[in-house]
């Protein structure tokens, strides 16, 4: 794992401070503070924003060798374990190999699906745990692990008021594909979910003084008499340490960025752009191998079908979700722009160029806020008309005209006649000025990892599970089958991580 020093940590930190905000866009799709005229989320967002400016990582010197919970990896799901494993009255701790926090989470772009919320409720949205359920069953072709389907889709809604009661309000829905109503929740002013996501839990984290060990390279898990008794790591660069704890949660993510990983599962897939972060590569995945643990689904990766291929960016799923459309290159749509990922990806790979081209209006553009990013990076292009448009992207005017005339007249009869779309079709792309982002698939997310119970618990061939040992989020496999529907990792990582928090926390009580 990376080891970087304590000088570039430090520094790093600092770089992490000032990006964090949901305000201040870093790598990932992040975009303008919100615009709310509703006084009390507005002064939450500013104090989720403010409570990350005085975060700081714990030195090394401070470091115990002995704490109740130890969390390896600080992205969601590691945050949200800390979290409630403190409210459950415990000592936890973080470990987490990057200079920065957050992981993957920081990328998270379109939000977080959950059902029979009360955002809905208060936009008057019809939606049930069973609707949710069927379609990312669907989704995933019918080879999710419906338990841990079930346990997902029935704690959705009470982890969105959990994050809510942290200070974290995600009341702007929107809807991602395969999706039949708006499930997908983001940050009040649209933005996108993963910065403002990790920026609040990090509030919390600090708030709690739940250290956290940044530039740790966890070597692997120590165990006694087949129970997990802690792990071995080198913090900084130093020596490794052995760090007892009475219980262990593994939340490290995937194995996006692991180049090698990839291809041993799926040969087709090298040399694909991937949008994970560096720190992606799959360490959790190993060490609760070589504890016994198992893994299901490794050859299951996600690509997502809009990527910006320069800098692997991933488009949002949220600009289609708000009425984008994709067209090839003769400017003539294609697909279904909010078919499921897998699907979507087929059309742009059956396509000879194997690109495609978003285009939307300046309606879009206001709704998904994330577009000011990807238009700060040099992504977007612009034409006061769509003829203008067309002559910068090299497409036949003729043709662009005509595909914007045929979809604003399917979204005024509610009928998509050429490719059956049935959602984000409340407005029609003709308010100038008009927009394009040139986009091709690439590497997003890793359906498989190691096999856990809804208990969180990491489970033996022989469906046993291994004492104090818990595994959430990407790590982890199964809940997605075949394909990931987009909103759902965010759902994920909550979710798992809360309940790795708790039973862990239930396991150490029990202990003592």
């Amino acid at each position: 794992m990376k080891k970087i020093s304590t000088v570039l940590g430090l520094a790093a930190s600092l770089l992490f401070l000032a990006s964090c905000a949901p305000d201040q866009p870093k790598d990932s799709a992040s975009s303008s503070s919100s615009t709310s005229t509703n006084a009390s989320t507005t002064e939450t967002s500013a104090e989720v924003a403010s409570g990350a400016s005085a975060k700081t990582y714990s030195d090394p010197s401070t470091m115990e060798d002995q704490y109740d919970i130890i969390i390896v990896g600080s992205g969601g799901a590691g945050m949200s374990a800390a979290i409630e494993a403190k409210d459950a009255g415990l000592n936890p701790v973080i470990f987490e190999k990057m200079p920065v926090i957050g992981g993957n989470t920081n990328k998270a772009s379109s939000g977080m699906n959950a059902s029979e919320t009360k955002f809905q409720a208060a936009e008057g949205i019809t939606d049930s745990n069973q609707a949710f359920f069927d379609e990312t069953l669907a989704g995933g072709h019918g080879t999710n692990d419906q338990e841990m389907l079930h346990y997902f889709v029935d704690n959705s809604a009470d982890a969105i008021d959990w994050l809510d009661s942290l200070g974290i309000r995600l009341n702007n829905l929107t809807i991602t594909g395969g999706m039949s109503t708006k499930r997908t929740h983001r940050p009040e002013d649209g933005s996108a979910v993963g910065e403002y996501l990790v920026t609040g839990l990090s509030k919390n984290v600090q708030e709690r003084e739940i250290p956290i060990f940044v530039n740790s390279d966890v070597l692997g898990l120590i165990e006694k008499d087949d129970q997990v008794t802690g792990i071995e790591v080198s913090v900084e660069g130093q020596d490794a340490k052995k760090i007892n704890g009475s219980a262990v949660i593994v939340a490290t993510g995937g194995y996006g960025a692991n180049s090698e990983m990839i291809e041993s599962v799926r040969s087709d897939l090298k040399g694909v752009v991937t949008t994970n972060q560096e720190g992606s590569t799959g360490d959790g995945i190993k060490m609760i191998e070589a504890v016994g643990g198992y893994t299901v689904d490794m050859d299951q990766i996600q690509v997502h079908p809009t990527v910006q291929q320069d800098k692997g960016v991933l488009i949002g799923e949220a600009v289609r979700g708000e009425g984008a459309i994709l067209v090839d290159a003769t400017g003539k749509r294609f697909v279904n722009e909010l078919d499921t990922r897998d699907n979507v990806t087929a059309a742009i790979n059956n396509l000879p160029e194997k690109s495609a081209t978003l285009i939307f209006d300046q309606g879009v553009k206001d709704r998904a806020t994330a577009i000011e990013f990807y238009q700060e990076q040099g992504y977007v292009v612009e034409g006061t008309t769509i003829e203008e448009l067309a002559e910068k992207m090299e497409m036949p005017a003729a043709n662009l005209t005509a595909t914007l005339s045929t979809w604003d007249q399917a979204v005024k009869n509610q009928d998509d006649a050429e490719f059956g779309r049935t959602t984000a079709m409340e407005n029609d792309l003709s308010h100038g000025p008009f927009y394009a982002i040139t986009i091709a698939p690439g590497i997003h997310y890793t359906m498989g990892g190691v096999k856990i119970n809804t208990k969180t618990e990491v489970l033996k061939t022989d469906g046993s599970s291994i004492p104090a040992l818990y595994a959430a989020g990407e790590v982890t496999g199964g809940l997605h089958g075949e394909n990931r529907i987009g909103g759902n990792s965010v759902a994920e990582i909550i979710i798992f991580g809360r309940q790795a928090g708790v039973q862990a926390a239930e396991y150490v009580k029990n202990l003592k």
